[in-house]
Parts: structure tokens; sequence; C-alpha cells
């Protein structure tokens, strides 16, 4: 089983957007194990987005990331990483298909509404970084043996 990172960026909420991409979310089968509205500090977001500090559309990102909460969500899956990432939609909102969270509810670039975790690799750091695993709760979904019994990957 794995588990992955997704929040919903400020767009998002300023849009009224939550229920939407939550329910998506659900409706794929993933479980939800975490989830916190959270107002990072830049100085978090400097550490989220490290690779992207230094070039020149950074300070738009900051200002958009500081611009309303977040809802950080952790989510469990058979293939949560992937899942999550295809439902998401490419990056780029204008290049995301349609039936993806960003194909039909994203605007751009920046305001593309969700972040997935990119790999396993990822998924786990960033669940470090925005939820204390106390904050996971542990729970069995009523029809698990129906949704994964007999799968292999």
């Amino acid at each position: 089983m794995e588990r992955t990172l997704v929040f919903l960026k400020p767009d998002c909420l300023q849009r009224e957007l939550v229920g939407e991409v939550i329910g998506r979310i659900e409706r794929k089968g993933l479980k939800i194990v975490g989830m916190k509205m959270m107002r990072p500090s830049k100085e978090f977001f400097r550490t989220h987005y490290g690779h992207l500090a230094g070039k020149p559309f950074y300070p738009r990102i900051e200002a958009f990331m500081a611009s309303a909460p977040v809802i950080a969500i952790a989510v469990e899956g058979f293939n949560a990483v992937e899942d999550m990432r295809k439902l998401a939609g490419v990056t780029k909102a204008y290049e995301a298909e349609a039936g993806t969270i960003r194909g039909d509810l994203a605007n751009s670039i920046q305001c593309n509404a969700i972040h997935a975790s990119d790999s396993k690799e990822t998924a786990e750091k960033e669940l470090g970084r925005f939820f204390k695993k106390d904050e996971l709760v542990e729970w069995r979904q009523n029809n698990y043996d129906f949704l994964y019994s007999g799968e292999e990957k």
C-alpha cells in the first residue's frame, strides 16, 4: 500500500472547489488518512519548492502560496502516487486532459488547483514535511478486500 501527499492550493480554496476535488479523490477509491488546513510560512514553501527557489518566477509562487491557506491531504491506495498524478493531470492547465482535476478546474500553470507528489520517494519526504506521524490515521475501508484482493504489481 502506498501513501502520497496532495495539497489543495490557494486557488482551489478561493474558487470553492475543495469539495469537488476531495470527491474526485474519494471516487477514485483512494483513502484519505490525514487532512488539515494550514497556512505555511514562506520558509516552509522555500523548502518545498527548493528546486525552483532560484528561478526568476519564484517570488510569484511564494506570493501565490501565501495568498490563502492550503489543505494538505495524505492519501493511501494500492498505486496511490501514480493514480493521484493521473487524476491531477499535467501541471500546465492548458495541456491537462479533460477529465483530470487540472484539465477541468485549473486556470494556468500556477493556478492549477492541486499538488500531487511525483514519486514514491518525493511522497515520503513531502508527507513528512506536511504531517507528523501521529497525524496520519490507520483505518480500513469497507470495500478494501474487493479493491485489492488478488492484484499484484
